[in-house]
């Protein structure tokens, strides 16, 4: 096992899985990293344990009983806001499109194996430490209408806020800094979720279509055979 860097160890996190084979695996694995964990069964429980453990992060499955976990994961953003990753059985880009749209940060789909969880899991936590980072020299961006607030972490479209995942903050983040470059999915992978494997470039289009759902979709162009770059004129 490879060890994690300091930061990432010791970490508070919530396990919601209704299959108690699964829950156990995914909890002893990540203590096995160092992390504290919780488990919940169920939707209520989730939102409970949320309030009384306040975890760093959450592993949330989407198919559960009392509620789901999207309305889990709309319970806790509203609250708090929590780094969030989903595991869901069906490979359904409609439903990862809606995990997104709720909060969540990242999604998994099964069967998955405990590497590519804990890399995801370290990938957010990583994600979790840049918050506290200090702020930029220049923290505000704007875009015609569209305002950036880096320190603030805040993104508006004229004078309405747009709720973004902290995962959607950051790629925005990464795309406005380079506003010149073609960034293929393997780089966007490296430099905003720190995979170095270049896996999951589903991710990176996922991410891409929630930003213009939000945003509109003329703030990101598609480079055929290559990535994504900027449109937006400032």
């Amino acid at each position: 096992m490879t060890a994690n860097r300091p930061s990432e160890q010791g970490r508070r996190i919530l396990v919601v899985e209704d299959e108690p084979t699964i829950a156990a695996s995914v909890a002893a694995r990540l203590r096995s990293e160092g992390h504290r964990v919780e488990i919940a069964a169920d939707g209520p429980a989730a939102v409970a344990a949320d309030a009384a453990f306040l975890p760093d992060l959450i592993v949330l499955d989407v198919m559960l009983p009392g509620f789901d976990g999207l309305e889990v994961c709309r319970r806790v953003q509203a609250r708090r806001p929590v780094p969030v990753l989903i595991l869901t059985a069906r490979d359904d880009e409609t439903d990862m499109l809606v995990g997104l749209g709720v909060g969540a940060d990242d999604y998994l789909t099964k069967p998955f194996s405990m590497r590519e969880l804990t890399a995801r899991v370290s990938a957010l936590l990583r994600r979790v430490d840049r918050l506290s980072a200090p702020p930029p020299a220049e923290p505000v961006l704007r875009f015609g209408d569209l305002r950036v607030d880096r320190a603030a972490r805040l993104v508006h479209r004229g004078d309405e806020e747009v709720h973004l995942t902290a995962t959607e903050f950051d790629l925005l983040v990464y795309l406005t800094e380079h506003p010149q470059a073609v960034l293929s999915r393997e780089q966007l992978l490296a430099q905003v979720w720190k995979w170095a494997d270049g896996g999951g470039t589903r991710t990176v289009d996922s991410h891409v279509k929630a930003l213009r759902r939000k945003l509109g979709a003329e703030v990101i162009r598609t480079v055929h055979g290559v990535g994504y770059a900027w449109a937006a004129a400032s």
